[in-house]
Parts: structure tokens; C-alpha cells; sequence
């Protein structure tokens, strides 16, 4: 049986798609839900997949508790955070600690924090000379991206890459990397397990689509032989 998982979500939703894509192909985890705080792309998605949506102010005071009683409705047992950006309220982390999984656009602990989203982190990357860049998973706590790493996977920045060329490289390995980091925690809510799950990389057992080296090779845009 599946983990019910909620996925939160303020923008395209395309890490959301590609947890749906990985869920097709036999995940541990069911997206019963999408919760968003804005009108976003992520909404047709979930729609187009028969999933729930629910928009909620994250502004008002009872946002958490509000939250919370959508996740209990459906009977989530785990949430991914797709492109969300606002702070997480603290009732929320505090009911589902070690079961909540956040993807940042760089390699934690640096460019992190609060306003460090989307287009601005990789900005901050090509700006401070950095020769590796890449998606990191780490579980959500009540401070931006501060909770503890799951997985990381580098991609290069390349002499000549713009932000929005290295966003784009980066966001082909998320693809890769955001869907097997949420397998795992599902298999590790369903063992007991909670906040220690066993993570496979991407392509190292059956069920994990195209052959791993294949899949950095196509992410580092070539540059690895």
C-alpha cells in the first residue's frame, strides 16, 4: 500500500509533475493532495492527475491549523515542499517532524535563507565564483533551509552559463533526485522509520528509470565523459 503524501507548491509545479511521473512507475508514496497558497501552474497538474487541491492564505493566523486539517482529511502521512515559498507554520513541523522534505536549488548550507528562491539562488552561484552548484533534499524544520540533508547531487557551472542556463541544468537532476529522496522517505514512514529513511541514488535498483550514469551524463549538459 502507498504512503499518502501531500505535496506543497507556489509556482510551475514541475517537481510536483515529476513526482507524479515517479509515482506511476511504482513509488511508495501517493500524492493525495496539493496544497498552494497562490493561483499557480502546479494546480492544473494535480488536477490533470485526479489529485485534491486546496488553496490556503498563509497569511492568516490559523494557516496551520487550517493546513493541518486538510493533511488529516486525507490521510497524509508525509510532505514534500515543490516550489514553495513560504515558511512552513511551526504546528505543522512539529506534527509531521522527519516527514516533511524540502528541494533547494544549490548545495546547502550555502545560498540558503530566506528570499533564496528560484532564479536569485543560481544569481548568487555564477556571482560568487562557485565551480559546482546542484539540488540539495533536506527535512523541513521552522527556519529556512536549516533542517538536515537527505541528498545532494553537484551539477558543474559551466564558464559561459547564465542563471537561467544553470537553472535549467539543475532542474533536470531535481527531477532525478526529488522523486527517489521522497521514495525513500515514504519507505521509511511505512518502516517505522521516520526521519532515517534509506535512500537509493536514482537508476540503482529495478524500478529506477534511465541508467544513472546516462542520467548525470544528460544533467551535467555533457561535461562528464
Amino acid at each position: 500500500m502507498s504512503v499518502p503524501f501531500a505535496v506543497l507548491a507556489s509556482g510551475s509545479g514541475t517537481n510536483m509533475q515529476a513526482l507524479l511521473d515517479r509515482e506511476e512507475r511504482g513509488a511508495a508514496y501517493r500524492i493525495e493532495v496539493l496544497v498552494v497558497d497562490r493561483p499557480c501552474a502546479a494546480e492544473g497538474r494535480a488536477r490533470g492527475r485526479g489529485r485534491a487541491v486546496r488553496r490556503i492564505d498563509f497569511g492568516q493566523p490559523d494557516a496551520g491549523a487550517r493546513v493541518l486539517a486538510v493533511l488529516r482529511r486525507h490521510g497524509v502521512r508525509g510532505i514534500l515542499l515543490a516550489g514553495f515559498l513560504k515558511l512552513l507554520p511551526a504546528e505543522v513541523c512539529r506534527a509531521y517532524r522527519n516527514r516533511i522534505l524540502n528541494i533547494h536549488p544549490a548545495l546547502l548550507p550555502s545560498f540558503g535563507g530566506k528570499g533564496m528562491y528560484g532564479g536569485r539562488v543560481h544569481q548568487a552561484v555564477l556571482d560568487s565564483g562557485a565551480k559546482l552548484s546542484g539540488p540539495t533534499i533536506h527535512f523541513v524544520n521552522e527556519r529556512y533551509d536549516e533542517g538536515r540533508i537527505l541528498a545532494q547531487w553537484p551539477v558543474p557551472v559551466l564558464p559561459e552559463d547564465t542563471a537561467r542556463s544553470l537553472a535549467a541544468r539543475v532542474l533536470e537532476v531535481e527531477h532525478l533526485l526529488y522523486p527517489a529522496a521522497a521514495d525513500a522517505l515514504a519507505r521509511g514512514v511505512a518502516d517505522g522509520r521516520d526521519g532515517t529513511p534509506r535512500f537509493r541514488w536514482p537508476g540503482t535498483d529495478a524500478q529506477g528509470g534511465a541508467d544513472l550514469w546516462e542520467s548525470i551524463r544528460n544533467a551535467f549538459g555533457g561535461a562528464v565523459e
